[in-house]
């Protein structure tokens, strides 16, 4: 099964509008604010949302309306078809899910994924794998043949399971092997082992579903670690990241750290060319850039991941130029300029170091 099969495209989005119309979470519904997609309610993506819209957007004057999603799938369609979206945060690894299914022919996927353009990569989003503690599962080649939780169709879990799987195994999960509950439902079922043996559950560390796990209920769950000697799962870097999982994170139910993987979130818009979106993509920019400290201090712990300076993206992606050019230029007006030369005397004063 490909999660991407599954996701509804034009004709269901249109009816998605006119149900979802308006759904406030961090600032008051307004029919002209513009607005970001994130992730579920619980999810790192929404807070990082969140963020955005109070220490970039309303300083600067913008109304940015935070909108929950069930994940990337749904944030790459919403960001299309849906009016007023502007943002999205979305995995790295979508664009490879997208190729993959442009290349078995759907050639709607790659017109959907090509125009779309990075504002700046956010954070790691670290792949949880649980299994029950009895488990005799190891690492993440086990899970080959098991029955797993993906997450709901649409989210940004079930694409990267379902494109973590394909990547070392080089074969679908098997459709009779799968099932979509929320991570909720599923780890339900995976403590009363009446359903499915793995649970994936893809989201930046310190994920809430974790950190609020009881003493007496973490004892009923463990996490797969990532073994970096196995040719099997070294396959996996192709697409994804060496990580940690830290015990700081999870200080109720992990010992210690413990090798994962993870994918980039990446704050994504489309290439747009009308000149009254490029400006507010903009002015956005420009106050994230003169606010980051703010953010770092005060806002969800994952912006301390955040690099200002664009750093290279993953195989298809490309910065929206617009924005590019003002972050560049934020940076270069917030560094102090180099001094090609520096005299003895500004040197002995702590003006400057002189060269060697």
């Amino acid at each position: 099964m490909n999660a991407l099969r599954f996701f509804p495209f034009q004709a269901w989005l249109a009816a998605l509008v006119l149900v979802l119309g308006c759904l406030p979470i961090a600032v008051q519904c307004q029919t002209d604010s513009h607005r970001i997609v994130t992730g579920p309610q619980t999810s790192t993506q929404i807070q990082i949302g969140e963020d955005i819209s109070r220490y970039a957007a309303q300083p600067a004057g913008i109304s940015l309306q935070v909108l929950p999603s069930k994940g990337s799938v749904e944030n790459v369609q919403r960001l299309r078809y849906e009016p007023r979206v502007r943002l999205a945060l979305v995995q790295a690894d979508v664009y490879r899910a997208y190729t993959n299914l442009m290349n078995s022919g759907n050639s709607a996927a790659g017109k959907l994924i090509q125009p779309l353009r990075v504002v700046l990569p956010l954070f790691d989003d670290e792949i949880h794998v649980v299994v029950r503690a009895d488990s005799p599962l190891a690492s993440l080649r086990d899970i080959r043949g098991k029955r797993i939780n993906i997450g709901p169709v649409g989210s940004g879990t079930a694409m990267t399971a379902t494109t973590l799987y394909q990547t070392m195994f080089g074969e679908p999960i098997p459709e009779e092997l799968i099932s979509t509950d929320t991570n909720e439902i599923a780890l339900g079922k995976l403590a009363n082992q009446s359903g499915p043996e793995v649970v994936f559950v893809v989201s930046g560390q310190p994920v809430g579903l974790f950190t609020n796990i009881k003493p007496s209920v973490e004892q009923h769950f463990k996490l797969l670690r990532f073994d970096a000697s196995s040719p099997i799962e070294q396959t996996a870097l192709y697409v994804y990241q060496a990580a940690k999982i830290e015990h700081k994170s999870y200080p109720n139910w992990l010992a210690e750290d413990l090798p994962g993987l993870s994918t980039k979130t990446l704050l994504v818009t489309y290439d747009y060319n009308t000149p009254e979106t490029r400006q507010m993509l903009v002015q956005l920019v420009q106050s994230l850039c003169s606010q980051f400290q703010t953010l770092q201090a005060e806002g969800h712990t994952k912006w301390k991941q955040v690099r200002l300076d664009q750093p290279p993206l993953g195989r298809g992606w490309q910065y929206y130029a617009p924005t590019k050019n003002a972050l560049d230029q934020c940076i270069k007006e917030r560094t102090p300029p180099a001094r090609s030369t520096c005299s003895r005397d500004e040197a002995l004063l702590g003006f400057c170091t002189r060269a060697r």
